[in-house]
């Protein structure tokens, strides 16, 4: 009956942390009576049930089940998955430090993270990897989930590593010291021109917010006068995170964000006095990836009139979650509050028609046609606010919706590129053409000013990518060819400077050919036409 105790140790927790919660006398005495409801069912099916069962499992299904009927984002995470999930979260890991691809079946790295254990051992990129701790992982079919757990451990472990390099006639054994690993969360800050920064963030994190102010300041001793901020793609995290970017932003005392529910009473986050750029214009990149934390920048910005949100409609999350831990290392994400914009928006999109709708949604705004027109969206009169200083009119419920629209590239022109990526094809084309070109990259582009200026994609290196494709079986038409050339060379020339250099190098190539980024800038030159969209 081991497992029969587990599941009532995690009843009684759960009725403590309610009782404690502060739930009245009937309340609890509802919860007590429910926990006895099902401790009687799983001693039932464990006493009498025609074939052996897990109880574990049948209480972790029932769980999963209960919180798929409140809302979308409350869920139950086990033991196994919990860390995995925090990671990206707590911006770090502990590990060697390396970035690695499986190329045909044998590990090679890719680069090493700076300052990182393999680095200071000496590890190099285009190192392959023969062994780990004398287990042979070449040639035996291994998966990144195989490699994530035998490269990844408690700080101060080690890990042997036997190295087969270029040009070494003998095999290279390196002892590695596992250490604190960085997540990072900013992607690429550079200045676009002469006046505009540029910050790209993939997720709200611990360190989201020191990573930003630290580029902030790096672009202000550039001269920045204005600021870009893509949120493109971003799916959200640490609402403090949020919080802290728009502090950077704002004068004092402005609310940013405030939370309510119906069990947490309403709490307002408000500005600081710390703002470190508070007067430069600032236009928001944001499209239907942008979410939850995203969402929070956003809107704030928005119904403070601070500055523009260009883009597509964001993905409408506008519940917050708490993590409560469960007795056996398990843990639960319930959504506890409503967050709502400074004007009162409550961004949330419907959620009454079931999961599957709701994971629907995205699709559906392809379908309707909300992707490249935007007379297709429809919203109600209630859902209509107006700003704080300009009264402009804005809505809630669903998203964000951008002061700008720009409409996505239609499919169809990026159907050869998209198979291109999906069968695999073109980042094994780069490591391949790096791990021969190496060398004579280094001597030749000594910086990326230089390689940005003078590289570039050949149609040799085209035609051997289009080959390798129909090995794939990657079918395409002329047409369909023609119709991405231009944004393959732009890609690979963007994938070939992230394998030298890093993320900021990649953006600031890929940038180049951007119609959301070329849209902010085209406002950020002119003046009139920014106020134009603040009226």
């Amino acid at each position: 009956m081991q497992l029969l105790n587990s599941t009532i140790s995690k009843s009684a927790f759960a009725f403590l942390l309610f009782f404690v919660l502060g739930f009245s006398q009937t309340h609890a005495q509802e919860i007590r009576d429910q926990t006895i409801k099902y401790q009687n069912l799983i001693a039932l099916v464990d006493a009498f049930y025609v074939d052996s069962v897990s109880l574990e499992k049948l209480t972790e299904d029932a769980i999963v089940k209960v919180l798929a009927e409140l809302d979308p984002h409350s869920v139950y995470i086990s033991k196994d998955e919990v860390k995995a999930m925090n990671e990206p979260l707590q911006g770090s890991f502990s590990g060697v430090g390396i970035q690695f691809n499986i190329l045909r079946d044998t590990l090679m790295v890719v680069a090493t993270i700076p300052g990182g254990p393999s680095e200071k051992a000496g590890l190099r990129a285009s190192d392959r990897i023969i062994k780990i701790d004398d287990e042979m992982v070449a040639g035996v079919g291994m998966k990144n989930t195989d490699v994530f757990k035998k490269l990844r451990g408690d700080k101060g472990t080690k890990v042997n590593l036997t190295i087969l390099r270029r040009n070494e006639k003998e095999l290279l054994d390196f002892l590695i010291v596992r250490d604190d690993i960085p997540i990072f969360s900013l992607d690429a800050s550079y200045m676009i021109n002469k006046n505009v920064g540029y910050i790209k963030l993939n997720r709200f994190a611990a360190k989201t917010a020191e990573e930003f102010l630290e580029a902030l300041l790096k672009l202000k001793e550039q001269k920045m006068e204005d600021l870009i901020l893509d949120l493109r793609g971003n799916g959200g995290g640490y609402m403090t995170a949020a919080i802290k970017i728009v502090d950077q932003l704002f004068n004092k005392d402005q609310l940013i964000v405030f939370t309510d529910g119906l069990k947490s009473k309403r709490h307002d986050n408000v500005s600081t006095d710390e703002g470190s750029f508070k007067e430069g214009r600032v236009i928001i990149l944001i499209d239907e990836g942008s979410a939850s934390a995203s969402e929070i920048v956003s809107g704030a910005i928005q119904d403070w009139d601070r500055g523009l949100v260009v883009g597509r409609r964001s993905f409408g999350k506008g519940l917050v979650q708490r993590q409560f831990p469960l007795s056996d290392g398990s843990m639960i994400r319930l959504t506890t509050a409503h967050y709502y914009t400074p004007t009162g928006r409550c961004i949330q999109k419907p959620y009454d028609n079931g999961l599957m709708d709701y994971r629907m949604d995205i699709i559906n705004r392809y379908n309707s046609g909300e992707m490249v027109n935007q007379d297709s969206i429809h919203l109600a009169d209630s859902l209509k606010y107006k700003t704080l200083v300009k009264e402009r009119l804005v809505y809630g419920g669903g998203g964000i919706m951008p002061d700008v629209f720009v409409s996505i590239d239609t499919a169809a022109n990026f159907k050869y590129f998209n198979l291109l990526a999906r069968k695999n094809v073109l980042y094994p084309f780069v490591l391949t053409f790096m791990d021969n070109n190496r060398d004579n990259f280094k001597s030749k582009y000594s910086d990326f000013e230089t390689f940005n200026k003078k590289f570039q994609v050949t149609e040799d290196m085209l035609k051997e990518l289009v080959a390798q494709g129909d090995e794939a079986k990657v079918e395409h038409t002329e047409e369909e060819y023609l119709a991405v050339e231009e944004h393959l060379k732009i890609h690979l020339k963007a994938l070939i400077a992230r394998d030298i250099w890093d993320g900021a190098e990649y953006y600031q190539i890929v940038n180049q050919k951007n119609d959301i980024l070329d849209k902010a800038l085209e406002i950020l030159e002119n003046p009139k036409e920014y106020e134009k969209y603040l009226k």
